[in-house]
């Protein structure tokens, strides 16, 4: 499965291997287990503005950026995009809506492969669409000694966010990666499409509700079905990719 995806990749994209360096890592979804406070906190706010955003449906636009997220519902809802003080507004209340549950735990089976990832010489990076500074600030704390703040891409760093393929092409510049030198784990459709349209291998880890079938036609490369399966196909999905570079 993983040599035909990866022969696949290197066809499409006429490469000669897959030289890896680097992991780009999605946060909500795949380092923290974050996004179903997310979707509540997104329902929640938009309803009492009369805005309707159904749980479900904020998966949908989990890597969106704030401001893009709350535009594309007023577009939707009223025809017309939101004022400056009303995403001032609603990003604040949906924030703190945020920050009213508990803290968010580690993904099972993240820290896992972000050790493995470290043991087989390669470093890790979080390309992100958030801007909470509970999870940002939590990053060190729960995953020491694997991130560099000046590696990261959040909210903070782009104009467009995902699915624009900005803030991986960013992540690619910051790192000096070739697109061929790093694979991306996103849990969302929209950083499935950010990660594809910036050219890099992607593997998607279905941790939400969503079908696998939105994840692929997004254009996962791979799939897994959490975390920890992906974390437990590791050394098998490092081999394949040493494969074939080697054969280059």
């Amino acid at each position: 499965m993983f040599q035909s995806a990866i022969n696949q990749y290197l066809n499409t994209h006429k490469h000669s291997s897959l030289p890896l360096k680097a992991v780009l890592f999605d946060m909500d979804g795949v380092l923290f287990d974050s996004m179903p406070y997310h979707a509540n906190a997104w329902h929640t706010i938009m309803e009492e503005r009369g805005l309707h955003l159904s749980k479900e449906e904020a998966y949908l636009h989990e890597g969106r950026t704030g401001s893009g997220t709350i535009n594309l519902i007023c577009q939707r809802q009223f025809g017309r995009d939101a004022t400056e003080k009303e995403i001032e507004e609603i990003y604040k209340a949906k924030t703190a809506a945020f920050n009213s549950h508990p803290l968010a735990e580690k993904m099972e089976g993240s820290w896992e492969v972000l050790t493995k990832v470290k043991r087989d010489g390669l470093f890790s990076m979080v390309v992100t669409g958030s801007g909470q500074a509970t999870l940002l600030n939590r990053l060190n704390e729960n995953f020491p000694d694997t991130f560099k703040s000046e590696l990261m891409v959040t909210a903070f760093d782009v104009k467009y966010g995902k699915p624009n393929p900005e803030p991986y092409l960013m992540a690619l510049n910051k790192g000096s990666l070739k697109a061929n030198e790093a694979i991306v784990v996103e849990n969302a459709p929209l950083g499935v499409q950010a990660a594809t349209a910036a050219g890099i291998f992607t593997i998607a880890v279905n941790t939400g509700p969503l079908d696998n079938q939105v994840l692929l036609d997004a254009g996962a490369n791979v799939l897994f079905p959490s975390m920890q399966a992906f974390c437990d196909s590791w050394e098998d999905l490092l081999k394949e990719f040493n494969s074939a570079s080697s054969l280059s």
